[in-house]
């Protein structure tokens, strides 16, 4: 990896390219660090608890580098466009109109860009409206008369939504002038930043409130390292389906008769299954806190409540198997057996020793099945090791709350990293590509 940076940082446009990137994430970092007016940062920090627990909420303050939890500008970071990603996505598969502009090549993705951007931006003044209303409910938000209360609502409100505005517009800019993907590339940002925070936080934790245990500091981290190689491994692992194409010939020469072969990752689906089940399971926390209702409160609610904690085995249970359900939907709107098969036949594509038709598109179907299934686990587990982590680390007598860098995070890191790498390599190929015309 290393290797690949340094050689792309020998050719000067790369080497514009990098530089342009580094300098659109160091506007981000500067971004995270400005406050918003009316906002008390250590009543925030209070609201979101001690983290490390691999919460939604937990998982967003990881993903802003920590603006989350000061109340800064880019409190919000991307969620609202990752959030109009999805919707739209989804939308895609069941409004034909969508789904016939997905099909018209660049043109139709530029305007599907448009009502990601529009849906983004309705999603983002009601997540910064939910925001200031959790934010007032737990004495965070500071004005001394009405009119500072009107003033502190619309400066909130206008700050994280032009915040989050501002972020996808810094994004595009490395796309369209820098390396890799934008959006993954701030992601990425946010998620390193809180890498010092973090281990400095959990050597803390083991030496003063620890004490004796400081000797499972190098342990924890070496199990870390472990995990980010597994995720490597499963990452880069993929199931390959041979195909083979029919002989033909026009005229006297003779066309076809390569193989190839259909690749099926291993986690094609990426972290979303993770994102949606994460969703879920924190709808009723987020629900009930509109209401006041916390897990300190009595009766049946707070019973309720208590079972979603997300140290609770009930809910890694019940986390674990939506990831799995909602890793089987992500693939089944992203492969069609039936369209494989059919573009395999009209190409005179065939699988070795399975006709055209519906035996192809059943062999398909279940090669998907059995990928899928693995891929689930997978995620399932890398999802739920901050939890087994917490509660493992609780027989031994000290919780680790601090080290919230979890599975979810170590997977974007590794992705976008893995996709950077890749960006670099394809580029440099096509510059020491001599061509015909040399």
């Amino acid at each position: 990896m290393f290797a690949i940076f340094f050689n792309a940082w020998k050719i000067h446009e790369l080497r514009k390219k990098m530089l342009f990137t580094m300098f659109i994430i160091l506007i981000f970092r500067l971004g995270s660090q400005i406050f918003v007016p009316f906002l008390e940062p250590n009543a925030i920090m209070n609201m979101l608890g001690g983290g490390g627990d691999g919460s939604l909420v937990d998982m967003m303050n990881n993903i802003t580098g920590g603006a989350l939890g000061k109340g800064t500008l880019f409190a919000m970071s991307i969620t609202p466009y990752i959030n109009a990603s999805i919707i739209t996505q989804l939308l895609t598969v069941a409004i034909p109109a969508l789904e016939r502009l997905s099909k018209e090549g660049e043109e139709g993705q530029k305007k599907i860009n448009k009502i990601v951007k529009a849906l983004a931006l309705g999603i983002g003044i009601f997540q910064a409206s939910a925001f200031y209303v959790g934010l007032q409910n737990v004495g965070a938000v500071t004005y001394s008369s009405g009119l500072s209360g009107f003033l502190a609502m619309i400066t909130i409100i206008g700050c994280f939504t032009a915040g989050a505005s501002l972020i996808i517009w810094l994004g595009e800019q490395i796309s369209d002038k820098g390396i890799g993907n934008g959006i993954s590339m701030v992601l990425f940002a946010g998620i390193i930043s809180r890498v010092p925070e973090e281990i400095i936080g959990l050597v803390r934790q083991m030496t003063v409130e620890g004490g004796q245990y400081i000797v499972f500091v190098p342990v924890i981290l070496l199990i870390y390292i472990a995990m980010i190689g597994f995720v490597v491994l499963m990452t880069n692992s993929e199931r390959r389906i041979p195909i083979q194409y029919a002989k033909r010939q026009v005229g006297r020469k003779m066309y076809g008769g390569q193989s190839s072969h259909i690749p099926i990752k291993v986690a094609m689906s990426g972290v979303m299954p993770i994102i949606f089940a994460m969703s879920i399971m924190s709808l009723p926390q987020t629900v009930l806190f509109f209401f006041g209702v916390d897990q300190r409160t009595e009766g049946f609610w707070g019973d309720f409540l208590r079972v979603f904690n997300q140290t609770h085995w009930v809910y890694a249970v019940l986390y674990f198997f939506l990831i799995m359900g909602f890793n089987y939907f992500y693939v089944a709107i992203q492969y069609n057996p039936v369209e494989i098969a059919n573009n395999l036949k009209k190409n005179n594509g065939a699988i070795p020793g399975y006709r055209p038709g519906k035996p192809t598109s059943d062999f398909i179907h279940n090669s998907l099945s059995k990928i899928t299934f693995i891929g689930a686990i997978f995620l399932g587990l890398v999802a739920i090791f901050p939890i087994a982590f917490s509660n493992i680390t609780d027989l031994f007598g000290t919780r680790i709350q601090g080290l919230s860098l979890g599975g979810t995070t170590v997977l974007i890191v590794v992705g976008v990293a893995l996709e950077t790498m890749r960006t670099l390599e394809s580029q440099m190929m096509m510059r020491h590509h001599k061509g015909f015309l040399e």
